[in-house]
């Protein structure tokens, strides 16, 4: 018996471990905000592009709360950080990234509402991604909403992307991906080798200059501070990679029985 089977759950509660799943032909990554991709999964993501993979991104929220500056031109930022998406993408892809879409919910405000599922299931079926990512919906003590709100979002429309009888009214026909990897999980299960990815997934990370304050702790234009972000997040991709026979390793929670 597996998670999504009817009925009483299986007599064991040990979960197989799996690494380096076959790169997919198309993925769809879908962060609470401008640079969570990144965060949780951009070596992964550009790993596969060197494979073909065609890579989009989805994000629910317009990131216009990202600033520490309470006097801050929020619809600036909000065009801002779009231009970084973009950029993010296109250097963690290059010529295999896809659709960049905004959907544009308030930063802070999202909530697992019909509208909202109705888009990303809209986008699940229109680019059939072999491969859907986001963030771990079940992850235990986590503050911020949107990343929790996200990863049931998502969750959600894969039902509804995969099920026939549901949003008729898209008019496209359903489509069930292979796979649901969750970044930031609660309980690991599988790994994806990240030595070959973390360049771009730095490169791509650095896309994202209205974060260097807020979020990265690095100031704009301090070389020495940057490259103590860079740093960090090279070592806690070596100390995941330990754990499983690796040199560096993102980590998920792997759902195939979708």
């Amino acid at each position: 018996m597996v998670a999504n089977d009817p009925g009483q759950p299986p007599l064991s509660g040990t979960v197989e471990a799996t690494i380096d799943r076959t790169p997919p032909a198309v993925a769809l990554a879908i962060g609470a905000h401008p640079d969570d991709v990144e965060f949780g999964a951009g070596a992964t993501l550009a790993k596969w592009a060197d494979a073909g993979c065609v890579v989009h991104h989805l994000v629910c929220t317009d990131g216009s709360k990202g600033t520490w500056d309470a006097a801050a031109d929020t619809v600036a930022l909000v065009a801002r950080r779009q231009d970084e998406q973009r950029e993010a993408a296109r250097r963690l892809a290059g010529r295999c990234a896809g659709e960049v879409i905004f959907l544009g919910r308030v930063d802070g405000e999202l909530s697992n509402d019909l509208a909202t599922r109705t888009e990303i299931v809209r986008a699940i079926r229109r680019l059939r991604p072999d491969v859907v990512l986001t963030h771990d919906p079940w992850k235990r003590y986590r503050l911020h909403p949107d990343h929790r709100h996200t990863g049931e979002l998502v969750c959600d429309a894969i039902v509804g992307a995969r099920d026939p009888h549901f949003f008729k009214e898209l008019g496209i026909a359903p489509f069930r991906p292979e796979s649901l990897l969750l970044f930031e999980a609660d309980e690991p299960n599988h790994a994806e080798a990240a030595a070959i990815g973390l360049g771009r997934k730095l490169d791509a990370l650095l896309a994202h200059e209205s974060q260097f304050e807020s979020t990265m702790g690095a100031r704009t234009g301090d070389a020495a501070e940057l490259e103590t972000f860079r740093r960090r997040i090279t070592d806690r991709l070596a100390e995941l990679g330990r754990s499983w026979g690796m040199t560096h390793a993102e980590v998920f929670h792997r759902m195939d029985d979708l």
